[in-house]
């Protein structure tokens, strides 16, 4: 069964950083891209980022620049470092990954920008 945990959400303050974490478990990890959704309330999901097994990365034009993602193959997580945080990145952001013909969610963690 696969599991995709979030962590390392919280409140901070415009121009702050936080540093999400996702953990996964059930699946080879290193052979899948992993993704980084967030989805503010009233507005669609989105996808913020994503890494690929060979490690090259895709970024929203939102967050280019201000966001990085990466992965730990060792500890199956996938991290998303946000920096010069804005006001309008508040959202719920969820970690996820489609394997064996399915698409895996976590259940998400808040980060809420703001003064």
């Amino acid at each position: 069964q696969v599991h995709l945990v979030e962590s390392g959400g919280g409140m901070v303050q415009p121009g702050g950083s936080l540093r999400l974490a996702c953990t996964a478990s059930g699946i080879n990890f290193r052979l899948y891209t992993m993704n980084w959704h967030r989805q503010a309330t009233g507005k669609q999901r989105e996808l913020v980022a994503a890494i690929h097994s060979n490690g090259s990365t895709n970024y929203s034009d939102s967050v280019k620049g201000r966001f990085t993602i990466s992965r730990d193959n060792v500890r199956n997580t996938v991290s998303l470092q946000m920096n010069s945080l804005k006001p309008e990145d508040t959202a719920a952001y969820f970690c996820n990954v489609r394997a064996r013909g399915n698409l895996f969610w976590g259940r998400g963690t808040q980060v809420t920008v703001s003064s």
